[in-house]
């Protein structure tokens, strides 16, 4: 066997060391990767690089060595150059009182990517902080509204736990790496609740129901809704970055133009160039060319790119503009006369959890979280995300994506395919929604003497079958706002299309719809007065027997039912309160309310359970019910809360519109399951 040579490449990335030394830790012998991984060289002690705190557990190991072999110890050493690591140690006896050891250090990824997500806790804690003092400030002697403080400081307590948690769980490379993904999904679903609390309370605050607020009460309350506003959008972007990694972020394609994403973004973003220091303008040179992608992707993009703009540009402008270009791309591009960025610091702004180290960075400090989201967001859509940028002079990050979205593209492929049938083949009308699931039913089809004809909507299938007899038709229950029943008694009452065979997919067989019928609407919280007053006027015009007076809230968070009751205050409308499931279901049957308001997550039952109780019951099964919910529901839940034309409310396409429509479909649902 040959000797490694001189300055082996190999002996440099090895990670493994050895060494003997006494029962006390004092080194007797150590290789030369021992002193360049871990300082340690005959006559120095092993506590010499131990982190603090990490003295006993060293001492437990040395002694357990003395008289058997031990594996997998770990131990927090502090290597040449002062950074800690995360070092595996197996040891046992090497005679004459010896011990000998083999350790090995984590890859420094690891363990840097865990203190960067520790940083990224410890600014939510801060931001918790901060919220909680603002409260206390402007809350003092209001006894409705204490409950804001508890709620921010059960979830101080809860990120605290969370971190604890992660912590202890970073045994491996592994462990580490699942950790991740559940800490960001419980922190999600953990957090949004009591968010949602403070920001309904500080709105109700800011809208003078009890009384006019002084301006300096006024100026508190903004800052403790922008502080949770704040939260906020760092739980969503952890949320997006988890479901990116996973694989389970599901875009939801549509035609859009520019002009309409531009007026979108102006609304949200003018109240952030109020003071007039810096112009914001527009500048849309794409023709209204119509865009087909996921609309509240790409504005997410660019509102990271203009909020960024804006804060590191102090007096100035931002410009944002679109244009296609030679090669029929859409680009986006966001230019600020702000600060700029250095050329060595432009490759580190898209690193997840990664801040610049300069006056006006830390002046807005922030997660660290944006730009790598961007960048992952702009490869979901099918493109790119970078920038430019001279330090003093400004920034131009841009965003280039297809005009059309690669799923979009294929079924336009698909589409054609169908449209020019071969000698033989049969069509099928495929109605869903899901690109991929599509794609799936081609491939299963495919060589089989049947071909796909796709349909992502009713409407689009309704124009299929006007060009073409199917000779059969699939059809999910489900769609994006809207469901396929309609479509299929459509179908059977056109006596050209009544006898071509239809295969209907649903996760709930006909014996278990009782467990979804009347979910009418979804909101979510906090619930704002205006659009909870819109919803009910809109149930009463629907109902030709009586308007509706009467609603019943069933929620067992205290702060929820407050909101929902003082948001209906002075108003036509009655409210009563059941803390829980059961009691809710009784106070139904007993005061028959015109409207029903369930929260999704209950502490004693399931929203689940409680439909079942209310739709079995003659009595109380034709009561439209709202369910309200501070989380984003799983498809899953989504279609189990709505069969036949149950609506579902997604949050990105609220509209009023949109809304009155899901209303309509699910009082026709309640109405026609009276007799179930």
């Amino acid at each position: 066997m040959t000797s490694a040579p001189p300055h082996d490449p190999f002996e440099a990335l090895s990670r493994e060391a050895a060494l003997r030394c006494a029962p006390d830790g004092t080194v007797h012998w150590a290789d030369a990767r021992a002193a360049r991984l871990f300082g340690l060289a005959e006559g120095r002690r092993l506590a010499d690089v131990l982190m603090a705190g990490s003295e006993d557990k060293a001492q437990r190991l040395l002694d357990a060595a003395r008289r058997d072999r031990v594996r997998d110890w770990e131990l927090q050493l502090v290597d040449p150059e002062g950074v800690p690591r995360a070092v595996r140690f197996a040891a046992g006896p090497a005679g004459d009182g010896e011990i000998a050891i083999v350790c090995s250090a984590s890859p420094e990824d690891v363990a840097t990517q865990l203190q960067q997500m520790g940083d990224t806790l410890e600014e939510l804690s801060r931001l918790q902080r901060e919220s909680s003092r603002q409260a206390r400030e402007i809350l003092s002697g209001r006894a409705e509204i204490s409950r804001l403080g508890t709620d921010l400081d059960d979830a101080g307590r809860g990120m605290r736990a969370l971190y604890d948690e992660l912590a202890e769980s970073a045994d491996s490379l592994k462990v580490a790496t699942e950790s991740r993904g559940r800490l960001v999904a419980d922190m999600g679903h953990e957090l949004r609740a009591p968010l949602s609390s403070i920001l309904g309370l500080a709105k109700l605050l800011a809208s003078g129901i009890d009384g006019t607020l002084a301006p300096e009460q006024e100026r508190q309350v903004a800052f403790i809704r922008r502080s949770a506003e704040e939260m906020l959008e760092l739980v969503n972007d952890l949320l997006d970055l988890s479901r990116i990694d996973a694989g389970k972020l599901r875009l939801r394609p549509a035609p859009f133009t520019v002009d309409a994403l531009f007026a979108l973004l102006r609304g949200q973003l003018r109240p952030l160039v109020a003071d007039g220091a810096v112009t914001l303008t527009f500048a849309d040179e794409t023709g209204g060319r119509v865009i087909e992608s996921d609309e509240g992707k790409v504005a997410q993009v660019l509102r990271n790119y203009i909020t960024n703009a804006l804060k590191f540009t102090e007096h100035g402008s931002v410009t944002v503009s679109a244009r296609v270009d030679d090669e029929g791309m859409l680009r986006f591009a966001v230019r600020d006369t702000g600060i700029g960025i250095s050329a060595p610091d432009q490759a580190l702004v898209w690193d997840e959890f990664t801040q610049l180290d300069t006056p006006m960075h830390r002046k807005h400090k922030g997660s660290g979280l944006g730009l790598s989201l961007v960048r992952k967001l702009a490869t979901v859509l099918g493109g790119e995300a970078g920038l430019e940028s001279q330090p003093g002079v400004g920034t131009t990050a841009w965003l280039t994506m297809p005009v059309l979205h690669p799923d979009v593209a294929q079924l336009a492929a698909m589409r054609e395919r169908g449209a020019h049938l071969s000698a033989g083949e049969a069509p099928v009308l495929v109605l869903e929604d899901d690109p991929q699931e599509m794609f799936v039913y081609e491939r299963y089809l495919a060589g089989s003497g049947f071909r796909v004809i796709p349909a992502r909507s009713v409407a689009e299938a309704r124009e299929a079958v006007r060009h073409v007899t199917p000779a059969a038709v699939v059809l999910d229950v489900m769609l994006d706002g809207e469901t396929s029943w309609q479509f299929l008694e459509e179908l059977k009452r056109d006596p050209r299309l009544c006898d071509v065979p239809a295969l209907v997919v649903t996760v709930l067989d006909r014996e278990r719809k009782a467990r979804a019928l009347g979910a009418s609407e979804f909101f979510v919280k906090p619930v704002e007065q205006q659009w909870l007053l819109r919803k009910l006027q809109s149930l009463a015009s629907q109902r030709a027997d009586r308007q509706v007076r009467t609603v019943l809230v069933i929620d067992d968070d205290d702060v929820s039912r407050y909101l929902v009751r003082r948001l209906l205050a002075e108003t036509p409308y009655r409210v009563i309160e059941a803390a829980d499931g059961p009691d809710g279901v009784v106070m139904a049957r007993e005061q028959r309310p015109d409207v029903i308001i369930l929260d999704f997550v209950l502490r004693t039952a399931t929203a689940f359970d409680v439909l079942d109780q209310l739709k079995l019951d003659p009595d109380t099964r034709g009561i439209p019910v709202v369910v309200s919910t501070s989380r984003q529901l799983a498809e899953e839940e989504r279609r189990r809360l709505a069969t036949d034309t149950a609506a579902i409310m997604s949050k990105d396409r609220l509209s009023r519109e949109v809304a009155l429509a899901r209303i309509r479909d699910a009082l026709t649902l309640a109405v026609g399951t009276q007799g179930v």
